[in-house]
């Protein structure tokens, strides 16, 4: 699993402030003749999460790859409607020898076997190949298990919808690993939007 953020908002938190004022019409209070923020930007942000008041959130996006996944594990995530994919194909992108996840409950004690059946499984998809059948179609004997790439963006609001619902325990434990790591690069750089989800499902908040 390899996770890469792209890009994001630059200074979101500076962005959420600025929306969140507007609501209130408090600008003057907090922003100087230079036309920046003092004070502490943090506590307005703290407070409009705590209260419910999340849509300022949305005015900020972070954009990842992800890549080396199994597509089980992106099934799960493209149910995230409010986000935006962009997945590789398997219908353009050809097969010849795909690479696989192995989920650690098999990789114990049966990784040999495991492995022994994707041969099979490409073998299996070459053969259809051979015989000039499309990649369309010769895919539909490939597994979940196959390696895919993704890209995925979405605004805050919805970042930490995904978070809330992928870090928990009772998630999967491939896009629950995932979720981490993206949760993990979010808090960095966005520490007063994500800090009680990190605190909640980060060993160590960074």
């Amino acid at each position: 699993m390899e996770i890469k953020l792209m890009e994001y908002t630059p200074d979101p938190e500076e962005l959420i402030e600025r929306a969140g004022r507007t609501c209130y019409q408090s600008q003057d209070k907090y922003i100087n003749e230079q036309g920046k923020f003092i004070g502490d930007k943090g506590k307005l942000i703290r407070a409009l999460i705590k209260s419910g008041h999340q849509s300022v959130l949305e005015h900020a996006y972070a954009t990842f790859n992800i890549n080396g996944v199994s597509r089980a594990m992106t099934h799960q995530l493209v149910r995230h409607r409010l986000c935006s994919f962009s997945q590789q194909s398997q219908r353009y992108v050809k097969e010849d020898q795909f690479e696989f996840v192995i989920p650690p409950s098999i990789a114990e004690k049966h990784k040999d076997l495991f492995e022994s059946q994707m041969q099979v499984i490409q073998a299996m998809y070459n053969e259809w190949k051979i015989r000039g059948i499309k990649n369309e179609d010769a895919r539909f004997v490939l597994p979940n298990a196959c390696c895919s790439e993704i890209v995925v963006s979405a605004n805050f609001r919805q970042w930490r919808k995904v978070f809330e619902l992928r870090c928990d325990k009772h998630a999967q434990w491939e896009i629950r690993d995932a979720m981490t790591y993206c949760l993990m690069y979010l808090n960095k750089i966005a520490p007063n939007v994500f800090y009680d989800l990190a605190e909640k499902y980060l060993v160590k908040p960074c």
